[in-house]
């Protein structure tokens, strides 16, 4: 989540250089939902501290209102197609 939420900031920084504005947050779909509980959820840092910079880079952007993380089942994951093996 950390990785496309960077993403997702530097597309948005590039499309406002061009004079594209996107102010709505942008949707970041994701199938865990502990991730998306920690992400948005502070209480979680006590026992969370492996996860150390990721964590806090998904929070500041959904703060600073640039991401709106969305729970999708894994069955309806699209892109599970392309990075797993088919039975």
């Amino acid at each position: 989540m950390a990785m496309t939420a960077c993403q997702l900031q530097w597309v948005k920084g590039v499309l406002a250089s061009l004079g594209v504005l996107h102010p709505t947050p942008m949707s970041l779909h994701c199938d865990s939902q502990d991730a998306l509980h920690i992400s948005q959820n502070p209480v979680f840092h006590e026992r969370t501290k492996h996860i150390g910079v990721d964590c806090h880079v998904v929070r500041d952007a959904i703060v600073k209102g640039d991401i709106h993380p969305n729970f999708i089942p894994t069955t309806n994951q699209l892109a599970d197609i392309f990075t797993k093996a088919l039975g």
